[in-house]
């Protein structure tokens, strides 16, 4: 998430080019444009950005370009969808809403929301709120709640809606009191701490003193700088080592609650006996006053009144007077006035926050600390407790929703149009997300023992459990049926290859192929698998449902024509070959996946596939088999290696990767051989000395610069004089190239941004790739290369020859196959062949998963495919440490990937397709790269990751031992012996409340697991540590040098709160938020008090929105060309289509709001900037987390928007409040840092803080010269504006100092002519005059005393203007003045690659442009 890739327009954040691409927006008058630099210094980068946008969305956006047909086959659809969606958005209106006892108030409808959406809004407003049991009537006729506004007869602009209070029914009492319940505790954070209801934290108000929009006109420039108190406080300021925890939740005032009521609960009388039912007695309540008025209420069919019960008797006659009302909140307001007056204050307070703090997440999110809260009695926590509640339209226990059905009856909803494809989508998402709040509230319910088992007699390991029609099993290896693949270690490792599985297969969406719903949950050390249940799975055996696949390993395998269909559907997005297996009778069986893979038809008829464990080929790098040898480059890094289970697969990440980069090799290996033909045929000598004899000579080794010969890695060259390519030969040849792919391939990440990047899982990328027959869509350079985050600059790379070559491979391999030529045929054949792919006439590379696999027999007939398989596993292999990791490492010396914690570096990680058993690889990797000092911040995190996962294995087995009483103490006493100095950690039994616990615990210990329950006591720091040293060299074969924490902080440079946090959320943890003393050895760091409680660490799939991501994805290709109204307009349609999908939080609508506020602030918008940008923090702290990498990122952004917008103390709290929690997550040392200090030191530079501002930007100028070289031009603008600061406090011979190193930078990096070079020197100059004047000044002091004339000295204060230029150029955008020849090779330029229509043309600058230069938005 937190790669620079989310940053538009696509930025490489360390080029020291000086081309600008072209790309031009022909914008009314002005010419807007956004312009790259190029990467690598050889000006083809244009075309890449051209390139990512036409090949697949233009033709949407202009007809006429159709013929081009450049990618008007990448998505058919595409062209309808813009249509429909203005279909979509009709146009909304206006009713009129009359509600009893409120003025009649307009409220603004679209046509296709439903009359329940009135509802939820008058049940948010600020004056009906407190209404919940009413129904609306246009014309005296009720509504219908589910009825689409558009299909209501006689609604239309301007109509009146009246709304009619109901009867209740003791389901809208309930409902009532539930909602009233909400309102009381609308400001009160305890859910989000204690992880409900959905709610999650956010702290951005605090900072910004409420909504920024509307402070933001309030406040003048001028009269505001005067009382900005800039001072941070200690622990902020670079070089202090404290890392206080209690900042990371400021308070924020509007917590104070008011107290409306003391008491409200249930009545100890409900229900009502029958005689009182029959007057129409729903239910009792009690409640207590703030005025401590004890009073008894009865929830009746025409509303709520006071009787005349009391505690202990029960006499339900209406009391006198009775304030019969029909809400509870009326009542209430009648006889208690403290009620009446809080209760307004705070729904005022209530509809004043941002929605975005409001409103629910799609998926729960854990805050890994929380203050002390005082735990208040709560009547609908206390039902909720003890009922099934499972979603809020079930207020009645015991209806339970049928998961299976409503999970696959979504699929099946018609996906032909766009409305129907967003019904679909919205439909599956919100039944994924209701589901995984279900399955992870069962799996607790199940590990805290409060679920019977459906096999109660076998011991706790074994046991499985139903709840809520969902079925439970605990990830032990029961009945051994493991034990081959690694026992307890397979079985904890199966579900989440089965959830990968599920992923998978979910994203490529078949139809009538369905799989389970899947939720893993680790809660307590213990791993739970969470499914959906098949129809009539229970009555039966499996050996008589399984009718496709194995239920043993693949001793009996089945077959069935219907999966096999169906699965041949899956075949070629997933990459998993056909292939036949041996059965029992050593009859062969086809099977297209992996012989665990079984299928079963339910009894509603549906097809299932369920235990997708191995959807994926084997990782061979953890899997020695006997007597098969894995190439040389696994080996010299000591692969294979022993691991914990044999169920170690490759990630899809990396299929795609790999076969992205097999397809290149075998583009140019044909294109090689065709042009070698070519040469031949035509015996032209100059062709072929051209055409193959150049290729050889240059050495792969001369990188980039080289371009034509480096590209062609030499094997292909030789390729056609021997045309049969022996299988180990083949596997040299994609070896060779990780030289070249390195130097050049790894740009692109850039470009792609964090949704693209993951566009590789879902089945949009699939479609476009063409790996199989390629029919005419086929191998489109276009259409496909920039799909690949990995791979797509490497063909652009690409020299004429290679271009020429592609058309040639094209055409041949659009021409199907009949009409080509042997000669032609026989090069594809060569080139099939050194890849390896499993088809002869075109490129096709599949897996063949059962490879491998013990118990697993193939037929003779296919020794052969057999062979090819094995060599392509192996190749998979070594491409993974061969090319995968370098180009990891490689995007983080380019800062193109920048992980500042755990989860990102795992992101980083997975993106590329690196499994997190790889961490020791990669850090051995980086220990021995060259430019190591510039990787120390990606070294530190990647061992302060590995010890934490190291410590987390230790605690799943350490938790498993302990009884629940005995839970806060035991994990309490391992994080001492994790975390404190203290050498003699002890636990502290639990002392014993309850004394006579002790006699009859042999009998209540049914916790699974079970054993002696004090064994956790025992664990002492050295042995802790001792285990995760050995831990880490087992699982990740990483030698850690060290044996105490204190050792680790000392050796690696880790901090303990990093550790702390980085433990807390892989474990699910919640400590007390205080300051604790790690580093005392007098006394442990934490008490029993200090832990609040234990969270699940929950795994699900995460639908996706794909109509939305394809409208984000062209939006982004708009912007990369410069045209950025339209990319801007895409963009929008996005937000809305994903609004549509996900509600109103989401990951991705998060990346979207950011780039919409990254536009509107380039386009000049700066308010609708700030707003935007505003959205996106609020929704990066509730969906991610309050200190998230990308929250930190967020802030960033937004304080640049609040100084653009004239906010500046705002400006700075924000920075202020990023670089704590950059603090907090990985400390001072870290590239980001360099960044965050830059623009903390500009912005009090703007505020006239010289001393201060100096010592943020000399820490960014010191980590810059680390993290980018010192001949960086990073660097170079780091002195710049160090000498500014200087100049401002009239030290020039500082600031001369800074600027000649600044300048020395320039001339050496860029040349003298150029003109950042030109300012310098200009800038040195004025500097140099200046400290003349001063000199001259102060020797006429000296000479004549008092009564010197003394010139005027000009010392300047910097302009805002000014600090928000630097600003922008350290942020990555920069404004470029345009000459008049530059437009016109602008012109020139834009016409030959885009043809655009004679429209636009027409609207180019006119001749007086030269006068006025527009500004043009460039990135840096």
């Amino acid at each position: 998430m937190v790669s620079k890739t989310d940053d538009i327009p696509a930025s490489v954040p360390n080029c020291n080019s000086v081309d600008p691409a072209e790309g031009d927006t022909p914008d009314s008058k002005e010419t807007t444009k956004t312009s790259f630099k190029d990467p690598c210094g050889c000006a083809h980068s244009a075309d890449t950005a051209m390139m990512n946008g036409n090949g697949d969305h233009d033709h949407s956006e202009e007809t006429d370009s159709k013929q081009e047909g450049s990618g008007a086959d990448a998505d058919p659809g595409e062209d309808a969808n813009e249509q429909e969606v203005i279909v979509i958005q009709d146009t909304g209106f206006t009713v009129k809403i009359q509600a009893p006892g409120t003025e009649p108030f307009d409220l603004q409808v679209s046509p296709q929301e439903m009359v329940q959406e009135i509802h939820q809004v008058l049940m948010d407003r600020e004056d009906t709120c407190h209404r919940t049991c009413f129904s609306l009537q246009l014309d005296g006729n009720v509504l219908d709640n589910f009825a689409e506004l558009k299909s209501i007869e006689g609604l239309q602009e301007g109509s009146f809606l009246k709304v009619v209070e109901e009867p209740y029914t003791v389901r809208e009492a309930r409902i009532h009191v539930r909602h009233i319940r909400d309102l009381l505790k609308s400001m009160d954070p305890s859910d989000a701490y204690n992880g409900v209801d959905c709610n999650s934290l956010s702290f951005l108000s605090v900072f910004t003193d409420g909504d920024l929009g509307d402070s933001g006109k309030r406040k003048k420039k001028g009269s505001e700088l005067e009382q900005i108190d800039c001072t941070p406080p200690e622990h902020i300021l670079p070089g202090s080592k404290e890392r206080p925890l209690v900042p990371l939740q400021p308070q924020n005032k509007d917590w104070k609650p008011l107290q409306c009521l003391k008491v409200l609960t249930m009545s100890g009388w409900n229900p009502p006996p029958g005689n009182r039912k029959m007057h129409g007695d729903l239910m009792y309540l009690y409640i207590v006053t703030a005025e401590e008025r004890h009073v008894s209420i009865t929830a009746s069919t025409r509303g709520f009144y006071l009787n005349q019960s009391t505690t202990y008797s029960f006499n339900p006659k209406p009391a006198n007077p009775s304030f019969l009302s029909h809400s509870l909140v009326e009542l209430l307001s009648q006889i208690s006035p403290a009620f009446k007056k809080n209760f307004t204050a705070l729904q005022k307070k209530r509809v004043q926050r941002h929605p975005f703090e409001r409103i629910a997440t799609p998926f729960q999110v854990y805050s890994w600390t929380a203050p002390q809260i005082d735990h208040a009695m709560d009547c609908v926590r206390a039902e909720d407790a003890y009922t099934s509640r499972l979603g809020y339209e079930e207020h009645i226990p015991g209806q339970t929703r049928d998961w299976n059905e409503e999970l696959q009856t979504t699929r099946e909803l018609p996906r032909k149009n766009l409305p129907e494809r967003l019904l679909r989508e919205r439909a599956i998402f919100k039944v994924h997300s209701d589901f995984a709040a279900a399955a992870t509230r069962g799996a607790m319910a199940v590990i805290d023992g409060n679920v019977m088992a459906i096999n109660p007699g076998e011991e706790t390991r074994m046991q499985m459990f139903i709840w809520n029609n969902i079925f439970f099993s605990l990830g032990f290896d029961v009945r051994d049926h493991y034990r081959e693949l690694g026992g307890d270690a397979a079985a904890h490792a199966a579900p989440t290859n089965d959830l990968n599985g599920v992923r998978a297969y979910g994203a490529v969406d078949v139809e009538g192929l369905y799989t389970l719903g899947t939720v893993v949950v680790d809660y307590r050390g213990y791993r739970v698998t969470a499914q959906s249940i098949i129809p009539g799975i229970l009555e039966r055996e499996q050996e008589q449902s399984v009718i496709y696949g194995s239920i043993d390993f693949g001793k009996t395998v089945v077959s069935h024509p219907k999966y096999l269909e169906l699965l041949e559907k899956t075949s070629r997005p997933l990459k998993v070959q056909r292939h036949p297996v041996l059965n029992e009778k050593e009859a062969p069986v086809e099977l297209c996946s992996s012989v665990e893979c079984k299928g079963i038809i339910g009894n509603d008829g549906r097809h299932y596939i369920l235990d997708l464990l191995r959807t994926f080929p084997p990782d061979l790098n953890f899997l020695p088999v006997d007597g098969e040898e894995l190439p040389p480059e696994c080996q010299r890094l000591a692969y294979p290696r022993q691991h914990r289970h044999r169920l170690a697969c490759l990630r899809q990440e990396l299929i795609e990767a790999f076969v992205e980069h097999r397809y290149l090799l075998f583009m140019k290996m044909a294109a090689l051989q065709l042009m070698q033909q070519k040469a031949n045929k035509e015996n032209k000598a100059a062709a072929l000395t051209d055409g193959s004899n150049a290729e050889p000579e240059a050495s792969p080794a001369d990188g980039p610069q080289s371009a034509p010969a480096s590209e062609d890695p030499a094997p292909a060259s030789d390729a056609p004089t021997k045309p049969a390519t022996t299988p180990s030969e083949a596997s040299q040849t994609p070896e060779s190239q990780p030289a070249e792919a390195e130097t050049t391939a790894t740009v692109t990440t850039t470009t792609t941004t964090t949704a693209a990047a993951e566009a590789t899982e879902p089945a949009e990328a699939l479609a476009l790739t063409t790996n199989g027959t390629p029919e005419p869509e086929g191998p489109d350079g276009q259409g496909r290369e920039c799909e690949s985050p990995l791979e797509g600059k490497e063909a652009e790379e690409s020299i004429p020859g290679l271009a020429q070559a592609k058309e040639l491979a094209e055409s041949l391999a659009a021409e199907d196959g009949s009409s080509i030529d042997p000669k032609s045929r026989e090069v594809v054949l060569n080139a099939c062949k050194a890849v390896g792919s499993i088809s002869d006439t075109s490129f096709d590379i599949r897996f063949n998963p059962d490879i491998f696999s013990p118990g697993v027999r193939f037929p003779e007939s296919s020794a052969d495919a057999i062979q090819k398989q094995k060599q392509l596993l192996k190749d998979a292999a070594a491409f993974l440490v061969s090319c995968q990791i370098p180009s990891l490492v490689k995007d983080c010396l380019d800062h193109s990937a920048l992980p500042m914690d755990g989860t990102t570096l795992t992101e980083a990680l997975h993106q590329r397709g690196i499994n997190v058993r790889y961490l020791g690889t990669v850090l051995d990797f980086v220990d021995k790269t060259p430019a190591k000092t510039q990787l120390e911040y990606f070294y530190r995190i990647g061992v302060s990751e590995l010890v934490t996962r190291c410590a987390k294995h230790i605690f799943k087995t350490y938790l498993q031992g302990v009884e629940l009483s005995a839970l806060s103490a035991a994990v309490s006493h391992f994080l001492n012996c994790f975390l404190s100095s203290f050498p003699d950690a002890v636990a502290h039994l639990p002392a014993d409340e309850l004394v006579s616990r002790r006699k009859n615990r042999k009998r209540r210990n049914r916790v699974p697991g079970g054993g002696d329950n004090t064994a956790w006591a025992s664990l002492t720091p050295v042995e802790l540590w001792k285990n995760i040293v050995s831990e880490a060299q087992t699982y990740y074969h990483f030698t850690l040098h060290c044996e105490s924490v204190d050792q680790a902080v000392e050796k690696y440079g880790l901090q303990k709160s990093t550790l702390l946090r980085e433990i807390s959320v892989k474990t699910g943890i919640q400590i007390l938020i205080k300051e604790y003393n790690f580093d005392s050895r007098h006394k442990p760091a934490f008490t029993e008090e200090d832990i609040l409680n234990i969270f699940p660490v929950v795994k699900h799939v995460n639908p996706k929105a794909s109509d939305a991501f394809h409208f984000f994805q062209s939006g982004q290709a708009k912007v990369q060309q410069g045209f950025l109204k339209e990319g801007c307009e895409l963009i929008n349609e996005a937000l809305n289509l994903f609004n549509n999908v996900y509600g109103a939080m989401h990951v991705e609508i998060c990346a979207c709001l950011r780039l919409l506020a990254r536009l509107n602030y380039i386009m000049g918008d700066h308010p609708e900037a700030l707003n935007n940008q505003q959205k996106a923090v609020l929704m990066s702290e509730r969906v991610l987390g309050i200190e998230h990498p990308n929250t930190i990122q967020e802030y960033m952004h937004l304080a640049l928007y609040c100084f653009a917008n004239g906010q500046l103390s705002t400006a700075l709290k924000l920075l202020y409040r990023a670089r704590y929690l950059m603090l907090v997550v990985c400390g001072e040392d870290h590239p980001e840092m360099a960044l965050l200090d830059s623009n903390i030191g500009l912005v009090l530079h703007g505020v006239m803080e010289y001393d201060l501002s100096l010592r943020f930007l000399e820490n960014a100028l010191a980590i810059n010269s680390k993290y980018h070289g010192l001949r960086s031009l990073k660097v170079a603008l780091s002195h710049h504006l160090v000498a500014r600061v200087y100049e401002s406090k009239a030290e020039f011979r500082s600031a001369l100092q800074h600027e000649k190193e600044g300048y020395t930078i320039y001339k050496n990096q860029v040349g003298e002519a150029h003109e950042k070079t030109k300012e310098s020197s200009e800038y040195l100059k004025y500097l140099t005059q200046q400290a003349v004047a001063l000199q001259r000044t102060m020797n006429e002091i000296y000479k004549n005393g008092s009564n010197a004339s003394i010139m005027p000295l000009k010392f300047t204060a910097p302009s805002m203007a000014s600090v928000l230029e630097q600003l922008n150029i350290i942020n990555g955008i920069i404004f470029i003045p345009l000459s008049q020849k530059d437009l016109e090779n602008l012109k020139a330029e834009v016409q030959r690659r885009q043809m655009l229509q004679e429209a636009s043309k027409s609207e180019e600058p006119s001749e007086e442009t030269p006068m006025e230069p527009e500004d043009l938005p460039v990135d840096d």
